[in-house]
């Protein structure tokens, strides 16, 4: 691996934009590309608006943007090929081809994908050590996480450095799973909060307002396992696990499965609907944006210093 210098942004959706705020904001020259022309004509105000947010966080690189027509543009020159193509395994297959008769050698490709595993991804693929898969939480350029996934070591720790000295956090995958790690999480909660609608123990409304008031906050500054080992008191997780363990097993025998039925799909519109109350899906995002924003902020005052 070289040092990554420059990026290539394949698909310029706003996962492809947000990166590409993130990277330019760091100092990292971007060529992107969209098959789609509007796209291409809309991706460099999406990647300003993302830039003034990453600005209010102390990020002012001055990378260089460019914005190209054809695939092969984008990726000769790049260090680092950051794919954000629709989850349709047919169009990264032949993305991926054409990348890697276009790419340097040496050059990695960076799988956004939110659901393939690894081996599905590099099925019939030449040179298939060269992609790793590198999973962001929405929007990029603010949460931080990034989950990576690849068969070559080397390559996965030089993205791991990389993607840490734009400000993510990484964790390395031992090995692959559907929906990787934070999104296996977040299935598994949401799968409850369906099941409590579906089950009128409670409203939409109130099941997101017992999570951000509750656990949530929580969960922002501590994952659940430590969570959990604090809940033990001064015998920690091994007290809980000891003592407490029986009560978790029987909430777990509790929990549901639920189907999304008709009846259920609309039970869930109308909470959501209800929640938002008139504000749109572009004024949620603002409003999700600049508490991120804050929440950022406040991360960075209270990060011991070394």
């Amino acid at each position: 691996m070289t040092e990554i210098k420059q990026v290539a942004i394949v698909g310029g959706g706003l996962i492809g934009a947000s990166w590409a705020a993130l990277f330019t904001a760091g100092g990292i020259d971007v060529v992107a590309w969209d098959p789609d022309a509007t796209a291409r004509a809309l991706f460099r105000d999406r990647v300003n608006a993302a830039r003034k947010q990453l600005a209010q966080l102390g990020r002012r690189g001055r990378g260089k943007l460019k914005i190209v027509a054809r695939l092969k543009a984008a990726v000769a020159s790049a260090d680092l090929i950051q794919e954000n193509a629709p989850e349709k395994l047919e169009v990264k297959h032949r993305l991926f081809a054409e990348i890697v008769a276009a790419a340097k050698p040496e050059a990695t490709i960076a799988s956004s994908t939110s659901s393939f595993a690894w081996s599905q991804l590099t099925d019939g693929m030449k040179e298939p050590a060269r992609l790793i898969v590198s999973h962001p939480f929405n929007p990029p350029h603010l949460v931080p996480l990034v989950e990576l996934y690849g068969t070559d070591p080397a390559r996965v720790q030089a993205a791991a450095a990389f993607y840490e000295a734009m400000g993510k956090v990484t964790i390395r995958m031992k090995r692959e799973a559907p929906g990787h790690v934070a999104n296996r999480l977040a299935s598994a909660l949401w799968r409850e909060a369906v099941h409590i609608v579906a089950e009128d123990i409670a409203d939409v409304a109130d099941v997101d307002k017992a999570l951000v008031e509750g656990p949530g906050l929580r969960w922002s500054i501590q994952g659940a396992h430590m969570t959990y080992h604090l809940g033990g008191g001064e015998g920690g997780i091994r007290h809980y696990l000891d003592h407490l363990g029986p009560s978790q097993e029987k909430r777990w025998a509790a929990l549901g499965s639920p189907s999304l039925t008709p009846e259920v799909k609309d039970a869930l519109v109308r909470g959501v609907e209800e929640e938002a109350a008139g504000r749109s899906v572009s004024d949620l995002s603002a409003e999700r944006d600049a508490a991120l924003i804050e929440t950022l902020k406040l991360r960075a005052r209270r990060r011991p210093k070394m």
